[in-house]
C-alpha cells in the first residue's frame, strides 16, 4: 500500500497508478533484468508519483514512465550487467564441472508472465520479455535500452520519448538507430506452444525417460542451470548427461506443476520428497524445444504463485 503525503497528491485514489502496473513493470522489467528488482522500482515510482505529480505537468502515464526511467537508470549504474549462461563462457561438454555458482545479480531472471504482460497486448508484447531479448537488451547502455523499449517494444513516438527524456527527436531518432544496432539478434519463439508437446514433456520428465526427452528437443538445443555458467549445446550432449546422470539425480522421481514465464511454458520443479527445487523454463520453435533454463532457486516459487510443497499443490487442486 502507498501512503499519501496529507499535503495533497493530485491523484484521485490508488487506482490511478494501478492501472498501470503491468505496463511499468513490464518496462522496469526489461530495463533491469529481475523482476524483483522491477517491482521495486515501479513501488518507488509510485511513491514518488504521489508526492510531485501535478496535472499542470501533462498525463499522468508520462510522467509515471519519466520517475521509472530515472530509478531504473539509477539502479544500473555501475559495470554489472544481468546475462544468461551462454552469455557468460561457451558451452561444456558432458562430464564438466559446474563450478561455482555465481551471485543472483548476474543472472537475468525471470518474470511471470502475469506480471509484465497485459493480455489485451499478448501477441504483441510476448516476445518482448523472453529471456534471451531481456538479456539481448542488458548489452545497452541503460539510456538507449530506454529509448528501445520505448520506441520500438511500446510504440511511444520519437516525439514522446523526447519529451519523457527531456531531449530532441534528433537526438532520439541517433540513439534509436545506435541501440538497434548494437542489439544482438535473437530468434523468434512459437506465439502458441502445441499443449500435446507440453504433457510430453511432462510424462517423460518425471518418469525420467531419456529418450523420450531428448526426442523433443531441437537439434541444437541448449540447456542451462543458474547459478552456475555450466551450460550445453546440442542434442548429443544433453543426451548423454541425462544418461550418465545417477539413479538418485535431482530430476529422478520429480514432479512438475505448471506456470508461465517470460511469455513461455514452465514448470516449478519438486524433488521427489516434494520439496521446490527449481523453475523451469522451455522455449519452443518450430514445434520441438530449443532451449531449456532451470533457475535451481526455489526462492522464486512465491512470485510465481507456487507452493513451497508439492503436497500444498495437491490439496490446493484437489
Amino acid at each position: 500500500m502507498l501512503n499519501a503525503e496529507t499535503d495533497g497528491p493530485a491523484l484521485g485514489s490508488e487506482a490511478d497508478l494501478e492501472r498501470h502496473r503491468i505496463e511499468l513493470t513490464g518496462y522496469c522489467y526489461r530495463m533491469l533484468g529481475s523482476g524483483f528488482e522491477a517491482e521495486d522500482a515501479v513501488q518507488e515510482t509510485f511513491v514518488r508519483a504521489w508526492r510531485t505529480y501535478d496535472p499542470a505537468r501533462g498525463p499522468l502515464r508520462p510522467w509515471l514512465f519519466h520517475l521509472a526511467t530515472n530509478i531504473c537508470v539509477d539502479m544500473l549504474r555501475g559495470p554489472q550487467r544481468r546475462a544468461r549462461a551462454m552469455d557468460l563462457s561457451p558451452a561444456v561438454v558432458p562430464g564438466a564441472a559446474l563450478g561455482a555458482p555465481l551471485p543472483e545479480s548476474h543472472w537475468v531472471q525471470p518474470v511471470p508472465d502475469a506480471r509484465v504482460l497485459d493480455p489485451a497486448d499478448l501477441a504483441v508484447t510476448r516476445e518482448t520479455v523472453r529471456l534471451a531479448f531481456v538479456a539481448a537488451l542488458q548489452h545497452l547502455p541503460p539510456r538507449q535500452r530506454a529509448v528501445l523499449i520505448l520506441r520500438d517494444v511500446l510504440k511511444w513516438s520519437a516525439a514522446e520519448t523526447a519529451a519523457l527524456l527531456a531531449t530532441t527527436v534528433t537526438s532520439v531518432n541517433s540513439i534509436l538507430q545506435r541501440a538497434r544496432s548494437r542489439l544482438p539478434a535473437t530468434a523468434p519463439l512459437d506465439a502458441e506452444v502445441d499443449e500435446k508437446l507440453l504433457a510430453r514433456y511432462v510424462t517423460a520428465f518425471e518418469s525420467y525417460d531419456v529418450d523420450t526427452l531428448v526426442s523433443l528437443l531441437h537439434e541444437d538445443a541448449t540447456s542451462s542451470m543458474p547459478p552456475f555458467t555450466w551450460w550445453l549445446r546440442g542434442r548429443a550432449d544433453i543426451r548423454a548427461v541425462l544418461l550418465g546422470a545417477a539413479p538418485d539425480a535431482a530430476c529422478s522421481g520429480a514432479r512438475l506443476v505448471p506456470t508461465r514465464a517470460n511469455g513461455c511454458p514452465a514448470f516449478g520443479q519438486y524433488s521427489s520428497d516434494g520439496e521446490p527445487f527449481a523453475l523451469v523454463v522451455l522455449e519452443v520453435s518450430g514445434g520441438v524445444i530449443v532451449g531449456e533454463t532451470t533457475y535451481l532457486d526455489p526462492g522464486l516459487f512465491p512470485i510465481f504463485g507456487l507452493p513451497m510443497s508439492f503436497e500444498a499443490e495437491i490439496r490446493t487442486t484437489g
